[in-house]
């Protein structure tokens, strides 16, 4: 690796330490109702006219999940019918007709769920007020739902009361709050700050701009029917073209961006997403872009340890993120920095120096180099964005497989809003069950029991993406339509559908790019392990946390097992790894792993 390789991560990871703790502080008066008294009076209004009393109203766990449920129902149904209904509706300058219903399905699940898996291109296919009012509040949505779970589960371990009944909270009031108070002011500031740096922010009509010289290529000649010409010998005819001129696509894209960043959402108002100059134009926006995807996810760590009361708890989960992170870019940034040797057998200077990046450059934007394209791959995969600043699908084979194998972790690598803290919290708890077998007595975590009923849950929640991320991908190498959509033969073909169902089951929305997907086949297939794979999770896990609230808080003894040292961090990034990745791993020797084989090993 060279300096600047070192450099960059170093200094990303510092400056994330420095803006997440005090945001943790807050984070933990958010969770446990502790803000000023004129927030409530501008709450207010919005709870008497749904026609609640949150502070009077706390939820067992069964209706906050149905809450949960209903609430991200109703908003999938909302952006179907806006995505449906846009050629009627207004701003929509470019005349954007009705999106088709597989397609729609698709949408509509993905961005309800914090997946934002796109296939299609955003400026070709969505208007401005179904950017605006159906992506991008679907952002703001999806976002706080995953943290509301996170909060109702940290409310679970740090219960004290023995009444039994295990109320989490309410979800509309941690809904409300977090939207006003943690994602909405925050949102604010990056968009104002990205729409300095040069992200467009408007209204406008797509406009037609001269070129500086003109581009030329080569068109098919055709004959009265519309069919290819072709000469004696068979081959096309061609005739040369050109054009001076060139579309560029307007639109209010600094709003969003923002909210697509901090949400860990990912879903990009253009086709090329954070590579395109209008949502990504300089090194800086770059930077903080990366920041905004893990800023709140690291906070969230910060205020768990506040919540449960014990600070060490949080780091000592924010410290087997970091560890795992950190590997993980030990190996995407050599890995591309590498190049191709297939390359380097034809006499290709790859080495880095003065005047080229060197290395696999290959699909990357050259304002971004291979250091920070490769940085940000890994922390839209760890933190399950899914926005990306250079396509995946030209990474190399072992760069490509780091992306892959941070999204089949299950998004415990900071992972997403809420559901980063979530998942490695679930983890979590597998690892104490595991320590108390080997040590043989009943495990406990922050003074709950883990016991049996926990344990199922615990399972499940662990078991549903790996079983559907594996399912989808046997059915999609099987089916005539799942083959149909691959761009490339053999194992990278497969690396293409692997990726594609591993991005869905995780909720992280990034894809190879050389999969034709916008199929009716993979939006209904991709639509469906979408959803289940977010809320198949986030139920076992309300579950989880109304068992451990309505459990008796244990005083800690001689016998506890510390779950704050680096003994405990060790255990928690086993189990991660043995559990997490082992699913997996038949199935990325078949793909990144031969590839890999094939390309260095002569």
């Amino acid at each position: 690796m060279t300096s600047s390789a070192w450099v960059l991560p170093a200094l990303f990871l510092i400056v994330l330490g420095l803006l997440a703790w005090p945001l943790g502080r807050f984070l933990a008066a958010l969770c446990e109702s502790r803000l000023p008294r004129w927030t409530q009076r501008v709450e207010a209004p919005l709870y008497r006219l749904a026609g609640i009393e949150p502070d009077r109203q706390p939820m067992h766990w069964r209706a906050y999940a149905l809450a949960l449920l209903a609430f991200n129902a109703v908003g999938a149904l909302a952006l179907y019918a806006l995505q449906r209904l846009q050629g009627l509706l207004p701003l929509n300058p470019a005349g954007m007709a009705a999106v088709s219903p597989d397609s729609a399905f698709n949408t509509a699940t993905s961005f309800a769920s914090n997946t934002d898996w796109q296939g299609y291109g955003g400026e070709a296919t969505m208007s401005y007020l179904t950017q605006m009012l159906g992506l991008t509040v679907q952002n703001f949505f999806s976002a706080a739902t995953g943290i509301a779970v996170a909060f109702a589960l940290a409310r679970g371990f740090a219960a004290r009361s023995t009444d039994g009944r295990g109320f989490v909270g309410n979800f509309w009031a941690d809904l409300v709050r977090i939207t006003l108070w943690l994602l909405l002011p925050i949102s604010f500031v990056l968009a104002l700050f990205f729409s300095a740096q040069g992200v467009i922010q408007n209204f406008d009509g797509y406009r037609t701009v001269t070129t500086v010289e003109a581009t030329t290529w080569q068109n098919p000649k055709l004959d009265a029917a519309g069919q290819p010409l072709k000469d004696a010998a068979g081959n096309a005819l061609t005739e040369e073209a050109n054009t001076t001129t060139q579309t560029l696509a307007m639109g209010p894209v600094a709003s969003q961006e923002a909210i697509k960043m901090l949400g860990t959402n990912g879903g990009g108002f253009f086709n090329a997403n954070s590579a395109h100059p209008y949502e990504n134009p300089t090194a800086l926006t770059n930077f903080v872009q990366m920041l905004a995807i893990f800023l709140i996810p690291a906070g969230l760590c910060f205020a768990f340890g506040r919540v449960v009361g014990d600070r060490r708890q949080g780091w000592a989960l924010l410290a087997a993120m970091a560890l795992l992170f950190v590997a993980a870019v030990l190996v995407v940034i050599p890995a591309e920095q590498a190049g191709n040797p297939l390359l380097g057998a034809l006499g290709i200077d790859q080495a880095h120096g003065a005047l080229q990046a060197g290395g696999n450059m290959e699909g990357k934007e050259l304002r971004f180099g291979i250091d920070a394209s490769a940085l940000f791959a890994a922390v839209t995969t760890a933190a399950s964005c899914g926005a990306v600043n250079a396509m995946h699908d030209a990474f190399t084979p072992l760069g490509g497989m780091v992306p892959m194998v941070l999204m089949q972790l299950g998004e415990v690598v900071f992972g997403g809003v809420g559901t980063g803290l979530y998942s490695m919290l679930v983890f979590a708890v597998l690892a104490v069950f595991i320590a108390g077998l080997m040590i043989g007595r009943t495990p406990e975590y922050l003074g709950k029991k883990i016991e049996s009923h926990e344990m199922k849950l615990t399972s499940i929640a662990i078991l549903v993406t790996p079983i559907l991320v594996l399912a989808g991908t046997a059915i999609a190498v099987v089916a005539e339509a799942g083959k149909a959509g691959i761009a490339n033969p053999g194992a990278h073909g497969f690396s293409e559908i692997l990726y594609a169902l591993s991005s869905a089951g995780n909720n992280n929305g990034s894809a190879f790019a050389g999969l034709s997907a916008n199929t009716p086949f993979y939006n209904a297939l991709l639509g469906l392990v979408m959803w289940i794979g977010r809320f198949g999770v986030v139920v076992p896990v309300l579950a989880i946390a109304g068992a451990l609230a309505a459990k008796k808080r244990l005083p800690a003894t001689a016998g506890t097992m510390p779950t704050h040292g680096p003994l405990f961090v060790t255990l928690l990034i086993g189990t991660v790894l043995l559990v997490g990745l082992l699913n997996y791993v038949p199935a990325l020797a078949l793909g990144p792993t031969v590839e890999h084989l094939v390309l260095w090993v002569r």
